[in-house]
């Protein structure tokens, strides 16, 4: 309930903010001469809509961390119950990895989205450095939980270094300065993992968080 309540407030917080970023935006593109297109002056003004979800995207990293805080912890008796817990931990953080990477990282990118002078850039952006920020937060809880099965662990080892090289492209996507070499980075790390986990015994799929599971 704890984290329910906080996630309200942090989405209402980046709501109002978006929301009055965005009538200063367009306020400024209405007032910038009496020429040009009405259209190129409003296509990056944000809906309320955009700003929900922009909303949702930010309390996502959050929200994920304050539920792994208060997730219960349980005391397997079996050595095979702790390791087929730590796996369905991996699947499901890998998971949301792996969906938020692709839908709003990669599928954006090779539709041309994060281009100079595509319609809707600059919130596209925006989502695609939050996103990548909660991507590279759950591919290191996925790592961590794949320390409970010492096949899982073992296949994730090489794919440490690569995780860690994803830190800092959530503000680099969001600036607009990725390139082709940083989206295939998040692209290769997520099947890296995703073949670490078929080999494991722990197949992962593309889970797409929802704005009700980033809203808690």
């Amino acid at each position: 309930m704890a984290v329910r309540r906080t996630t309200v407030r942090i989405r209402r917080v980046f709501t109002a903010v978006l929301l009055s970023t965005a009538l200063l935006a367009g306020g400024t593109a209405c007032g910038s001469g009496s020429g040009g297109s009405s259209g190129s002056q409003a296509q990056d003004v944000v809906s309320v809509a955009q700003a929900d979800e922009l909303a949702a995207l930010a309390a996502a990293l959050p929200a994920a961390a304050e539920a792994d805080k208060a997730a219960p912890t349980p005391s397997p008796s079996t050595t095979a119950e702790k390791q087929k817990f730590a796996k369905t931990r991996f699947v499901a953080n890998a998971g949301l990895a792996a969906g938020a990477t692709y839908q709003w990282i990669v599928k954006p990118y090779k539709a041309g989205k994060f281009k100079k002078g595509a319609k809707g850039r600059t919130f596209a952006l925006v989502k695609a450095g939050l996103a990548g920020a909660f991507a590279y937060n759950r591919l290191k809880a996925a790592a961590d939980n794949a320390k409970g099965d010492p096949l899982l662990s073992k296949a994730m080892v090489p794919l440490t270094a690569g995780i860690e090289s994803l830190k800092g492209l959530g503000s680099k996507l969001r600036k607009g300065e990725a390139g082709d070499a940083d989206i295939d980075a998040f692209d290769n790390v997520i099947s890296g993992v995703k073949e670490a986990g078929k080999g494991a015994g722990a197949p992962v799929t593309d889970q797409v968080p929802s704005v009700s599971q980033l809203g808690g």
